[in-house]
């Protein structure tokens, strides 16, 4: 049994944890072996957060400054938060991806930079693009008109020698 001081270093540090993160994601899980939670830890790990076995009543305490508490309170059977304050897509494909190939492991609810989503919400976050993908579609799209601008200007000059070329072919510029 741990002892009061233990018991406020661990809500203290889950507060932290909760203030530092901008999005989180609540799953639940039911016989995972330790293969498997390895395997699930280094995947949150990889895609920028942090993973977390929590006590239902621990989260809820710890939730109640973080504006989370909507997300955390009333939680029912073994709980694991998968916390990120970095890109909250990236996690969500980590997560459905192990999810789908572990039955074990399933979503209860997320919080997604100061919004609490569902189950069907954090299946669409899992769908989107990732930033850098958007990244790249935008750039794709600012640099689209200047290369369009740039194979215009220089059809008028191939144009140009097309027409020429053809002139010599056929002697009409003969002197």
């Amino acid at each position: 049994m741990k002892d009061r001081k233990k018991k406020k270093q661990e809500l203290e540090s889950l507060e932290a944890a909760l203030k530092e993160a901008d999005s989180f994601f609540v799953g639940t899980f039911n016989q995972l072996t330790v293969a498997q939670d390895f395997e699930l830890r280094k995947t949150v790990r990889n895609a920028g957060g942090q993973y977390r076995v929590v006590k239902n009543t621990l989260a809820e305490k710890a939730s109640a400054g973080a504006g989370s508490e909507s997300v955390l309170k009333g939680m029912k059977g073994t709980s694991a938060l998968a916390l990120t304050s970095g890109d909250p897509v990236a996690l969500a494909k980590a997560l459905s991806t192990y999810a789908k190939g572990n039955p074990a492991f399933s979503f209860k609810a997320g919080f997604v930079q100061g919004r609490v989503i569902d189950l069907k919400d954090i299946e669409i976050l899992a769908t989107m693009p990732s930033k850098e993908e958007i990244y790249a579609k935008l750039l794709y799209l600012i640099n689209a008109p200047a290369q369009r601008l740039a194979t215009v200007v220089n059809a008028v000059g191939r144009n140009l020698a097309v027409v020429i070329d053809q002139g010599v072919k056929e002697n009409r510029f003969s002197s």
